[in-house]
Order: structure tokens, then sequence, then C-alpha cells
């Protein structure tokens, strides 16, 4: 490490694990003024997974993903039981979501959010709604996830309103990436 760089302090972080039992009843119309497309992306490259990965994730504290290794990473993305699908916005990517099964019983919503250009346009709702569909098409009997504080503040009640429950609770840490760690990562592209 540079000495002239500072190593950001741990954040507390308040988990949530939530689950849902029964697939959403909610049904929702793509919103008709924007030129929208989904796409599952199997085989994902690693340099435009990490790319959609930091574009949601950077402001919420995302950080397992970036201090992955590539053999680690395509061990994690590259397998049958992960599913990752690109939001596209009038022809450029604006989020992701990912799921895996976890056994034929269970399957986890891993990663679903936006980039910031395009919170605010109305698809956030929708979108989710679209990765939970996809993930019931498996027909699992229980889909769960995660949130914490530090993702986007209405994360928790969108989650309660598709049918997730909110299962345990607990505190823990994250370490913020380093400016060293910020630096390798920019440097692989």
């Amino acid at each position: 490490m540079n000495d002239d760089l500072i190593a950001p302090q741990p954040l507390k972080v308040h988990i949530t694990k939530l689950e849902m039992t029964a697939p959403p009843r909610a049904h929702m119309a793509s919103p008709s003024s924007l030129h929208i497309a989904l796409m599952r992306v199997p085989e994902i490259p690693l340099n435009y997974y990490r790319f959609l990965y930091r574009q949601v994730g950077s402001r919420w504290q995302w950080v397992d993903r970036v201090r992955m290794s590539d053999d680690e990473l395509t061990r994690t993305i590259h397998n049958e039981r992960t599913t990752i699908t690109v939001l596209y916005v009038e022809g450029a990517p604006a989020g992701f979501y990912e799921y895996q099964r976890r056994d034929d019983n269970v399957t986890e919503l891993v990663h679903f959010g936006l980039f910031e250009r395009a919170l605010g346009l109305g698809i956030g709702k929708w979108f989710l709604l679209q990765g939970l569909y996809a993930i019931w098409a498996d027909e699992p009997e229980k889909v769960v996830t995660t949130t914490n504080n530090l993702d986007h503040p209405r994360a928790l009640q969108l989650y309660q309103r598709f049918g997730f429950s909110p299962v345990s609770t607990h505190e823990s840490k994250i370490n913020p990436l380093s400016d060293d760690e910020l630096l390798a990562f920019a440097k692989r592209f």
C-alpha cells in the first residue's frame, strides 16, 4: 500500500435477510415512453460484468466481486446455476440482476440494481418484477435475498412490496475499497 494513501475505515452495516414463498402477484407494464430491452447474458465477459457491478454497486458499497480474482469470479458467475440479465434503456446498459439456484428448492436473488442514470425513470419496480418472474419460472419453493442499510433507502420497502418478508437481521462490517484497490481495478481495463 502506498504510504500517502489511507485505508478507509470499516463501515457498520445492518443486514436484513428476506425470503418469499410464492410468486409476486403484481403486474406492471413496462414504461411505454422508453426503449427497454432485457438480455440474458450467459458466459458474460468478466470485464463487462465488473463494469456492470461497479456502475450499479459503487454508491452502495458493493465490494465482494471487485476483490475476486478472475478464476474466482469465473467460477462464481459462469456456472449453470447462475443467471445474469442486463437491462438496456435507449440502447445502453442501465442495470442488471443476478440470481443463483442454490438447489432445486431455493433460489437467491444475488444482485439487483440500476445505474445512476436510470434512477428516477420509473423502471426500478418493473425491472425487479421481471427478475422475480424469471426466478419463479423455475418453480423454486423459496426465493431469498439480502439488503442492508447502505443499499438504496427504499430497497427493503420495494422487496416487501413484491412479497419478500424479513426473516432475520444482523450487524456486520464492510471494508470499503481502498484507493489501491480502485487503482488496481481501473488498471484491469
